[in-house]
């Protein structure tokens, strides 16, 4: 039997503890199974028998850290509350780890992204929406989840990888104020409210805007 540290058995459940943590803190670039073995103290060949390439252990990662994100408290909450707590959930992982929002938008209509889509479309379903309008109404929430997101990580490396918050917003916020007054008028004024605005308050803001949207009908 295969062992790494301390005698532990070497199992698909630890390379991907282990994927996990080294896509964090390098990216998926540096992802190889080269460092991975060093991390596990092991062989490469020896995770070759639990996961056969890169993309199918990426693909594990993702869904693991997606399924932990699912792993929401339904008991005497309402479908409303549901959605906005598993929203959160998939925005918040997306955040600590910057490279799942790639893979989720790479290939949407498959696992882990239909855990996302199949539980939302679950709640969609309990708030009364209508079968014809049921793909389009768990769609849009999934598109926004996704898109805001994504546009959060991709904000952060057009300035700089390891970018907080703040330098971002004050990057984007400056850039915005020196548009052509003319062209981007609208642009221009809100550039400050950009500094000041909390991202999870605007996403949870889009969440209840698409709800409100998709119940409006709704007896």
């Amino acid at each position: 039997m295969v062992t790494g540290r301390r005698g532990e058995p070497l199992s698909r459940e630890r390379i991907v503890e282990a994927a996990i943590g080294l896509l964090d803190s390098e990216g998926e670039g540096g992802l190889t199974f080269r460092a991975l073995a060093k991390r596990l103290v092991t062989g490469p060949g020896a995770i070759y028998w639990h996961v056969k390439d890169k993309d199918e252990l990426v693909g594990a990662a993702t869904d693991a850290v997606v399924a932990a994100t699912m792993a929401v408290d339904v008991v005497g909450a309402t479908p409303r509350e549901v959605v906005r707590a598993l929203a959160l959930g998939v925005f918040d992982a997306i955040e600590v780890h910057p490279w799942i929002g790639s893979q989720l938008a790479r290939d949407p209509w498959r696992s882990p992204i239909l855990r996302v889509f199949e539980q939302i479309g679950r709640q969609v379903q309990a708030l009364g929406v209508a079968e014809a309008e049921l793909f389009t109404a768990a769609s849009a929430l999934l598109n926004h989840i996704l898109g805001v997101g994504g546009q959060n990580v991709a904000d952060r490396r057009g300035v700089r990888p390891d970018a907080s918050r703040d330098e971002v917003l004050d990057a984007v916020a400056e850039a915005w104020a020196s548009l052509d007054a003319e062209e981007y008028a609208f642009t221009r004024i809100v550039a400050g409210q950009l500094r000041d605005h909390d991202d999870r308050e605007e996403f949870l803001a889009g969440i209840d805007l698409i709800l409100a949207g998709i119940t409006a009908g709704v007896p």
